[in-house]
């Protein structure tokens, strides 16, 4: 399934901040009523909610502790004699880590052997990771179904994907793997942040681009999960979202040290992504301690809705049309083919002993035992038959 054109979320839309004029006063054509009232997709929402378990994709930078915090999340939803049990069922997609700290339901490596493809097609690392993933994708439908018939079962699917972030977000069968989810699941990407890397703006800049680019490719909600929050909270990175000026001030002290060089450019991505801040959910975790990671459920929980109103709409509406489309072939085919005959005097049969007059209309007389078919008429029954 081909990305959308259009998030269809209202937040997207750029605020007029600066308008004074009431809204009552507005033309009806003044765009700015547009963006107070969100595009028409939105508005069209058909209330439908998805049901079965929130999938959750972890990605993220390689030693951002993603890995570590899908275990962390095992542990919460499952070892933790605190807590409620969870319902969770995890599947990893890494092949080629070493160990896993948790026995996950689905693991791509009991199915593909990484090393194995290394020496067979004389891959190196990376490309050894790609075409892992490229065999498993061949047989992803076996996990839907196995995910589909427990779909009751579980609350959430938590999805661990290699650390190499570009093997999963930029090959061919990673967004394969997450469309197929998407089709059927009300599915969110958890972006992981290392929080002690991103303390220098020209990082947590280039951390931010890349975000936008993975919600821009897959236009699936999306979470920030700043992890490591332990070691370093990520208050600053939060008043920088909330506050470009905020950020600026900081590119000025980082080039006042001498820490960078590219000061302009920062500045003018982040009035750039000013826009997509007010579409990402944020939330500071802790792979190591587990602070942080009720609120990560909730927003889980919450991204259901986000899904429902923008991916799931978009994807339920072109059913609709697609369905309407081939009704209207349907439609179009059977006239052709009634007109067909009516030129040459033909009959078909229909209904095990009803049959059709020249006039298509239907008769309850018993259908000659012989016809005179047109040149032609055959191949567009035919035609007519595989639209069916």
């Amino acid at each position: 399934m081909a990305g959308f054109e259009s998030m269809d979320d209202p937040r997207l839309i750029p605020t007029a901040r600066d308008s004074t004029r009431p809204e009552d006063e507005m033309e009806e054509d003044d765009p700015r009523r547009e963006e107070e009232e969100g595009p028409p997709a939105l508005r069209e929402w058909d209330g439908v909610r998805t049901s079965g378990p929130v999938v959750a994709l972890l990605i993220g930078m390689a030693g951002s502790g993603k890995s570590t915090l899908f275990h962390r999340l095992y542990y919460d939803a499952v070892e933790d004699d605190a807590k409620p049990r969870k319902r969770v069922y995890f599947v990893n997609l890494d092949p080629a880590t070493l160990e896993t700290p948790i026995e996950a339901h689905v693991d791509i490596r009991d199915t593909v052997d990484y090393k194995g493809v290394m020496r067979e097609y004389s891959l190196g690392p990376n490309g050894a990771i790609v075409t892992s993933l490229n065999l498993f994708a061949t047989q992803f439908h076996e996990v839907m179904e196995l995910l589909e018939k427990r779909a009751k079962e579980y609350d959430y699917v938590v999805v661990d994907t290699p650390g190499q972030i570009e093997a999963f977000t930029w090959s061919a069968s990673g967004q394969l793997v997450a469309e197929t989810l998407a089709s059927t699941f009300a599915t969110t990407i958890v972006y992981v942040v290392d929080a002690p890397r991103s303390r220098a703006p020209a990082t947590f800049m280039s951390n931010m681009v890349y975000a936008c680019s993975i919600l821009h490719k897959y236009q699936l909600p999306l979470i920030a999960a700043f992890n490591k929050a332990d070691v370093t909270p990520p208050d600053a990175q939060f008043a920088w979202m909330d506050d470009f000026e905020a950020f600026h001030e900081a590119l000025d002290d980082a080039e006042n040290r001498g820490e960078s060089y590219v000061t302009s450019l920062h500045r003018s991505m982040s009035l750039v992504l000013d826009e997509f801040y007010r579409v990402l959910d944020r939330v500071a975790v802790s792979a190591a301690d587990g602070r942080g990671i009720d609120d990560l459920w909730t927003k889980l929980d919450n991204a259901r809705e986000h899904y429902d109103r923008t991916y799931g709409n978009e994807i339920r509406k072109r059913l609709k049309e697609r369905r309407d489309q081939d009704h209207q072939n349907i439609q179009h085919n059977m006239q052709q083919l009634r007109l067909d005959q009516d030129a040459a005097g033909t009959t078909t049969t229909e209904g095990g002993g009803d049959y059709y007059d020249p006039g298509g209309r239907p008769t309850k007389a018993k259908a000659p035992t012989t016809t005179t078919t047109a040149a032609g008429s055959s191949s567009d029954h035919n035609k007519m038959r595989g639209t069916i």
